[in-house]
């Protein structure tokens, strides 16, 4: 049986951004009072005037407020003001513009960062597509992470799944690809290919990348993590 050098069989990615976002600076959610690093909150920033837009990259100068809720916690907190109420609080009482779409526009951006981030991976040469080119990738311990379109077919899936325990010496584990929240579709027009159904990516730092974009959009439409492949940790080190 293969034993690759320094190989676990779950990944220290989730813990590598536990421990990054622990060491750094903490913020606040505005709504619910929870404390949490940049990589689990959402930013909101304050034009000059007044409008609050979503800052996807956390990067906008100027004044922000972070956010640590659901859609459906925040759709709630609109439709009774209190988000209102908590910004001018935390503000002083600035005249401040909340659109009632922020919800939406908020996950039409994390969606977005999602489908950019793979096909900036995949104009790197991280990412792979093609169910050979994945198993035979897979097999030979070269895949961080895998992922399915969520209309993937079971057996298809399974197989790669397959290759992917095989070439990380974890046979009888339930190590699997991630299920995606993208179909084929969407995969495909986002990665400007036909078909995409499959996808691997072979840097660890590509799947790091990847994975935090993907739980950020999850968390925001409140999906359980078994949806993202019923597994806590999806991704090896090698």
């Amino acid at each position: 049986m293969r034993t690759p050098p320094n190989e676990r069989l779950t990944s220290d990615i989730a813990e590598d951004r536990k421990a990054r976002s622990a060491s750094g600076p903490e913020r606040k959610c505005v709504l619910s009072g929870n404390h949490g690093g940049r990589d689990d909150l959402l930013r909101l920033a304050i034009s000059p005037d007044g409008d609050v837009l979503f800052d996807p990259r956390a990067k906008a100068p100027g004044r922000g407020a972070w956010l640590g809720v659901s859609r459906g916690e925040l759709e709630q907190a609109i439709a009774k003001k209190k988000l209102r109420g908590a910004l001018a609080r935390a503000f002083k009482g600035a005249a401040l513009s909340v659109p009632d779409d922020l919800p939406e526009r908020i996950d039409n951006g994390l969606f977005r960062n999602l489908t950019e981030r793979l096909g900036l991976e995949m104009r790197a040469g991280h990412l792979i597509l093609g169910t050979e080119k994945i198993a035979t990738a897979a097999r030979k311990g070269e895949v961080h992470w895998l992922g399915h379109a969520a209309d993937a077919s079971a057996d298809g899936t399974s197989k790669l799944d397959q290759a992917w325990r095989v070439g990380s010496d974890a046979e009888g584990s339930d190590l699997k690809g991630v299920r995606l929240l993208l179909d084929r579709e969407a995969l495909s027009v986002a990665l400007g290919r036909a078909n995409v159904v499959h996808l691997a990516l072979v840097d660890r730092g590509a799947a790091e990348r990847v994975e935090l974009a993907l739980a950020r959009l999850t968390r925001f439409r409140g999906e359980a993590e078994a949806s993202l492949g019923d597994d806590e940790d999806m991704t090896k080190e090698v």
